[in-house]
């Protein structure tokens, strides 16, 4: 059974499409305008072995939070409707990820409930790249968790070596390759049925 989902989200701000597959390659065709986004979102495709399709086009004459947004908003609209019922898959998931001197743990519940947690450094630089704000990241996972319906946790365990300040490209990858690698997990069929004792989730 195929489980994809397809979104198209239209306002007066953004235009997104988005369609994913959770029994794919890690393949991507992602395109937004904010390239270190495109960075990131290349991630959850390829660490959670996910195929998906982005194309984003926004008001980034004002700034780049519409954009982001309404792409998160839609890409956690898209894994709902790919998850489907629910039936056979493991639900939980979690990944603790290094990338050089970044240490970062990601769990997740497709629980249904959406709750989100989000610790990172306060002290990162406030954009990577021209365009991508760093105060965003948090903002990407409450939109996509809110709309996936999932329980989320992302706690950045470690962020630089001591007396230094932390590499925001850095912190905020590494983030985005554990969220990946936890929802590679949770999606995978063990079969069983429903993995929830109430029947549903």
């Amino acid at each position: 059974m195929s489980r994809v989902g397809r979104v198209e989200r239209a306002t007066k701000e953004t235009s997104v499409k988005v369609e994913i597959d959770l029994d794919g390659t890690g393949r991507a065709d992602i395109s937004t305008g904010v390239g270190f986004y495109d960075h990131m979102l290349n991630q959850i495709a390829r660490h959670g072995g996910f195929d998906l399709t982005v194309h984003t086009e926004g008001d980034l004459e004002i700034d780049a939070h519409h954009t982001m947004e309404d792409t998160a908003l839609a890409l956690g609209e898209a894994f709902a409707q790919a998850l489907g019922d629910k039936a056979g898959i493991r639900r939980y998931g979690d990944a603790v990820i290094p990338m050089d001197e970044v240490l970062v743990q990601a769990a997740v519940d497709l629980s249904g409930r959406p709750y989100v947690v989000h610790d990172e450094p306060m002290d990162l630089a406030p954009y990577i790249g021209p365009v991508y704000p760093t105060s965003m990241t948090r903002h990407i996972f409450e939109s996509f968790g809110f709309t996936a319906r999932i329980t989320l946790h992302v706690n950045v365990l470690r962020a630089a070596r001591p007396g230094q300040r932390p590499d925001a490209h850095h912190v905020v990858e590494a983030q985005f390759k554990a969220v990946a690698r936890a929802l590679r997990e949770a999606v995978a069929i063990v079969g069983g049925g429903i993995p929830s004792t109430k029947g549903a989730l």
